[in-house]
């Protein structure tokens, strides 16, 4: 998961890219580099670590590419060889006439490679993407159509790619294709962009082309040009991106990821505009196409889903099966994906991903819709692959999410799944109509509950001040907060890189509860309802180890003091809706106790936003 720019049209490229890629940084920051087409040459500077060291390298040699006007940029998550300036892109062939930058995986570069070496290339890095670089240059050689080498290069590779080619041999033409990994085109007045994702364009322009599979584009500062796999023309359909280039300012805030937990209220806003009018009206999901007979052929359904979004889907499947009475399995999609599933066109299958390229979750999608099941995709971007491979969508309208770490994200697909559970329950009719307006009414004040919490944050910084330099973090909680522990413990391990896990309270003694003594904090999700007697319990089992005890709770039992050194305080809500609610401090608590320790927020180590490989 890289992120790619490319430019060619009448202004000083080195900007563009350069801008461009700090706009992709959140897609991996290992290594950067850019190629810039200058008057004899193609010139190209690298550099490891953070997008700064590549500015600084390209400090002094100012001269060699001011004049320039068409050039790739490449930064880097590493997956095949180490962070290193030789592995870093844009990668050459041996004569340096061809430059290319990739993301995605080439599955068969091993194979490649050994028959690209008997012919006498020459390799430098430890990277699969070279392969392709010396791959494209060899067809060059024999058609001297770079257009045609891509196409006929593409052939002979597998795997997920996007690729950007240029040569010196065509001063003022980008070449670039995709398979499996996301790629977008913004089209400008005799300039033309190409990036990874949108935020790397929308300063410059707001229309764009989307790509298809196995599609080759050629870029001029005239005109695009699209071709299929065969050679075929396609023409090229423009659309009108939906974001603004305000979305990528803090606005004031000290890292991105802040300004996003601050968001959430209108987020939640946000995707209820359209969506809920009225308590006593119904849910309106207008690309959602599941009819009540579709419903009652449903024999279950499946979530798939990773990481954050993963946890969204667990809280999914315990609204759907208590809202509608329907099985609900969920699983990660990398496990899914490499096992024979039960899945037929009685199964409605729901993936789940924040950016809709998800790797793993698009392939479990590809492989549940060629069996016939019912695809329903919840994502932040009704642009991407995910949502054009599904029957219905929900998209969660949570805008731009530039920190590594979800959080708004995450609060939107929850309330997706609010909204799906509450709309199914609606066309089962299994739910009194009572019910469901109370419901609706909860979820229409939810936006007040949090902006109570974002305006009273004292208890949580004093908690993350007090527990920064803690070793360990366990999180305990029961029933519907189980993943709200899971999603809680992650946050803080992403970014403070802290050992934090997440446990149902019950399962303590059954192994973990060996791990506490006077220097373990543990974290119980307290919410009043059907389990919190239990939870209470499992608190005080935890408190008789000496754990050090912090609660985030809505009770006002004046009693918690004696049993927690620390109690963090929300407004009281339904048990059904204090997954929301109990989110917000634990992100907080992730947040500040990685700032407090010095941490890079918004970019942690080893991480990206986008996973758009398996």
């Amino acid at each position: 998961m890289c992120g790619i720019v490319g430019y060619v049209g009448y202004k000083p490229v080195t900007d563009i890219l350069m801008d461009g890629l700090e706009q992709l940084e959140y897609r991996g920051y290992d290594s950067s580099g850019i190629a810039v087409m200058c008057e004899k040459e193609i010139r190209v500077y690298k550099a490891v670590g953070k997008l700064q060291n590549l500015r600084e390298e390209l400090k002094g040699h100012e001269n060699e590419f001011n004049s320039s006007t068409m050039g790739i940029g490449h930064i880097r998550w590493a997956t095949h060889g180490a962070p290193t300036v030789l592995n870093a892109h844009p990668h050459t062939c041996n004569c340096g006439g061809l430059v290319i930058v990739h993301n995605g995986i080439i599955e068969n570069y091993k194979e490649l490679k050994e028959e690209l070496i008997k012919t006498g290339c020459i390799f430098r890095s430890e990277t699969d993407t070279e392969v392709v670089a010396h791959l494209v240059a060899k067809k060059y050689d024999k058609c001297k159509n770079l257009t045609e080498a891509v196409r006929l290069a593409s052939k002979e590779i597998e795997g997920a790619y996007a690729l950007c080619v240029m040569h010196k041999d065509c001063k003022q033409k980008l070449v670039i294709t995709k398979r499996n990994a996301p790629l977008v085109v913004g089209v400008g007045i005799n300039e033309f962009y190409a990036a990874s994702d949108v935020p790397a364009i929308i300063k410059h322009t707001n229309k764009a082309v989307y790509l298809n599979d196995n599609q080759i584009a050629t870029l001029t500062p005239e005109k695009m040009e699209l071709i299929d796999a065969d050679g075929n023309k396609i023409e090229p359909k423009a659309e009108i991106l939906p974001w603004e280039p305000v979305a990528l300012s803090k606005m004031g805030y000290k890292h991105f990821m802040l300004k996003e937990i601050h968001e959430q209220p209108d987020v939640i806003r946000n995707i209820l505009v359209g969506k809920l009018h009225a308590p006593d009206e119904n849910i309106v999901l207008d690309e959602v196409k599941l009819t009540k007979e579709t419903l009652k052929n449903l024999n279950r359904i499946q979530i798939i889903a990773c990481g954050t979004s993963l946890h969204a889907a667990m809280i999914g499947k315990y609204l759907i099966e208590g809202f509608c009475g329907i099985a609900v399995d969920v699983e990660a999609s990398s496990e899914y994906i490499y096992r024979k599933t039960v899945t037929d066109e009685h199964t409605l299958v729901i993936g789940v991903s924040q950016s809709g390229e998800t790797a793993d979750t698009l392939t479990a999608i590809k492989q549940s819709k060629a069996r016939g099941s019912h695809i329903l995709i919840i994502t932040n971007r009704p642009d991407s692959a995910m949502a054009r491979e599904a029957d219905s969508l929900i998209p969660v309208n949570a805008g731009i999410e530039v920190s590594v770490a979800a959080t708004k994200s995450y609060i939107a697909q929850l309330m997706a799944f609010y909204l799906l559970a509450l709309y199914m329950s609606e066309v089962k009719e299994s739910m009194a109509k009572t019910d469901l307006t109370s419901l609706k009414a909860e979820l229409m004040i939810l936006p007040q509950k949090i902006e109570q919490i974002l305006a009273h944050k004292e208890d949580i910084q004093n908690v993350a001040r007090v527990y920064a330099n803690t070793k360990d973090f366990i999180y305990i909680a029961r029933g519907i907060n189980y993943p709200t522990a899971l999603e809680g413990a992650l946050k803080l391990k992403e970014i403070s890189y802290i050992n934090a896990t997440g446990y149902p309270a019950g399962e303590l003694k059954h192994g973990p509860i060996a791990m506490l003594d006077d220097t373990m904090p543990v974290l119980s999700i307290l919410m009043n309802g059907s389990v919190y007697e239990k939870l209470l319990s499992n608190s005080e089992e935890a408190k008789a180890r000496n754990a050090r005890m912090i609660a985030l709770t809505n009770s006002k039992d004046e009693k918690l003091s004696h049993l927690f050194e620390h109690i963090i305080r929300v407004p009281d809500v339904p048990e059904i809706f204090s997954p929301i609610i109990a989110m917000i401090p634990l992100q907080l608590i992730a947040y500040y106790i990685a700032e407090f320790l010095g941490k890079d927020v918004d970019q942690p180590r080893n991480l990206a936003k986008s996973v758009t490989v398996e």
